[in-house]
Order: C-alpha cells, then structure tokens, then sequence
C-alpha cells in the first residue's frame, strides 16, 4: 500500500471522508442505524494531471472540496426529517417505480439528479458571495476608511488583515453557541481522532479513537487561518486608496490566495519540523472553537466512513511494519 492522505468533514449527525477515489458519507439515523453512502470520485487534478502544477492545484482542490463538501452537508440534512416524512416519501418512491416500469419515456432520474447539481451549485455560489462579502470585502471596505488619517498603505493593509480575523473569529464563536453546530463540532473531533487513530498506527476501534487528539494540521480550519494570513501578504503589494479598485483586488486575487494557502498546508501536513509547527500552530489553536470531545456513538461513525475509503487494517500494518510502497 502507498501511503495516502484522507480527509473528511462533519455533517449533521454524521461524517465525510474522502479517500484517494471516493467519498463515504456516514449517517446516525434517528432509529440509531449507520447509514454508509459511498461515491465513487476521481478529482479533476487527477484527471488532467494538475498534481504537479503548485497553487493551480490548491485552486482545483478548494473549489471541489467546496462542492463535496455543500453536497454531503444538503445530503446529511434529508436523514432529519420526521419519519412519517420518510415514510411517505418512501411510498411515493414505490408508486413511481411502478409506474416507470411501464412508462416508454426516459426516467426522470436523471432530471433530478440534474436538478440536484444544479441546486448544490447554486447554493454554492450563494455561499461563495456571503463569505466573499463577509470576510473579503467588509474588511476592505472598512480598512480604506483609514485613508481619511493615514496614507500609508501598509497600515491600512495590515489593519485589513486584523478585521478579516476578528470578524471570522467572532463568526466561529457566535455560531459555536448554537445546538446543532455543537454536535456538528464534535463530530468534527471524531472526524479527526479516527484519522489520528489510523495515521499514529492504532487499530480503529470506538475507544483507541477517543484515546486521540481531536487537532489535525490538515483541518479545514487551519486552512482558512492560513488564508487569512496570506491575505495580508499579498494584499501587500496592492497599493491603491481606490474603494473600487480595492474591492475589485481582494475578489479577483481570491484564487490566487487560495492556491498558495493550499501549498502551506500541504507542506504542514505532510512534514513534521519546526517550520510546519509554527505554520500549524494557530490553525490547532482555532480547532479548539471548531472541534469539541466526541462520544463513543459518533467515534463508530467516523470509523464507518474511513473503513469505506480505504482499508485501514492494511494502512495500520504498514504504518506498524514502515513498509509503505514508494
């Protein structure tokens, strides 16, 4: 076995993992089942050989970590509804399978699929523009008032840079307060100490999974720190007192900012030496607020879904044995 990196998300009432070419997402139904889809996925770097290419990579990455991920959260959301909804719909479902059994027309599965990935693409652009508005351009457009008291650029910058932190940090913590978003974090800390658990050569099982950390160097929270962080460097070099103009900048420099940021924490993740410790550091420390101690219940859902993206067991042996394949 080659030695391979997963990830995953929580969702609600379950968790993500992505492998090398699928996707498990793993639901704790109301009747307390663990329902396991699995998607087969082959992401388009691996298909156009972009691997290879730094920061274009890290753009590809986002954008579909993004969709996965928007789509197993909405997917995660039908396993809530009310049983009899369920049910009713379960019935439905048969009434139109008998009912395309005789219809000479194509079926309309794929109509709704289509409508599927069209609903998940346009709540993902609606989302894209919030955080866009909210954590980009808000800055930006606050930070230019300096101008009125200071023209230097660079102080207008970096207090850019510290108005994007406090407002994601605040949004963090504001949003940790909520029921739901608290069990969502920690199934984000399953998420984490199953990867843990493998990664550090333990069998995976509910209670050698609680044993483990719930910080990770390659979580989703360390990423957007470190976007936060690159921001401030590269909007460095923009100089302009412009509100337009400036606006215009932070949105069309966005991918730019994703890609290098992508590099950062894959170099973390991938290296343990004190460069990728201070690089890692602040992102743990956010995981605090993102991550919260999980139950036994929501450690055997996390096992499911890493169990249907690669063979653990083996990874285990070969962490063990060091005899990973080069």
């Amino acid at each position: 076995m080659k030695k391979i990196s997963i990830g995953g998300q929580a969702v609600l009432e379950g968790i993500m993992m992505k492998g090398k070419d699928s996707y498990a997402l793993s639901i704790r139904k109301p009747d307390g089942e663990i329902e396991v889809e699995v998607t087969d996925y082959v992401s388009f770097n691996e298909r156009c050989h972009t691997t290879k290419i730094p920061i274009v990579r890290g753009v590809i990455a986002f954008v579909e970590s993004l969709y996965i991920g928007l789509g197993t959260l909405m997917r995660s959301s039908e396993f809530m509804e009310d049983e009899e909804e369920k049910n009713k719909k379960s019935s439905t479902k048969v009434e139109n399978d008998l009912k395309k059994e005789n219809d000479p027309k194509k079926s309309e599965k794929k109509e709704k699929d289509d409508g599927d990935k069209a609903y998940i693409i346009g709540t993902l652009v609606l989302s894209l523009i919030f955080a866009i508005g909210l954590f980009m351009l808000l800055p930006a457009f606050i930070s230019n008032l300096l101008y009125k008291v200071t023209d230097r650029h660079w102080i207008v910058n970096l207090a850019e840079g510290l108005i994007r932190m406090g407002i994601f940090l605040l949004y963090v913590l504001v949003i940790s307060k909520m029921p739901d978003i608290k069990r969502t974090f920690m199934y984000h800390g399953a998420e984490h100490k199953a990867i843990n658990c493998m990664e550090a050569g333990d069998d995976l099982t509910p209670e050698n999974v609680l044993k483990h950390t719930r910080f990770h160097r390659r979580c989703g929270t360390s990423f957007l720190f470190i976007v936060m962080f690159v921001s401030i460097i590269v909007f460095m070099f923009v100089k302009t007192d412009v509100i337009w103009l400036r606006l215009l900048s932070r949105i069309l420099l966005i991918p730019v900012i994703g890609g290098i940021s992508y590099e950062f924490i894959r170099y973390a993740g991938a290296r343990d030496n004190v460069v990728s410790r201070i690089l890692s550091a602040p992102g743990l420390w956010i995981q605090r607020l993102t991550t919260k101690e999980p139950d036994l219940e929501m450690a055997e859902v996390a096992i499911k879904s890493v169990e249907a993206v690669i063979d653990w067991r083996e990874y285990v042996r070969c962490v063990r044995e060091d005899s990973f394949e080069d």
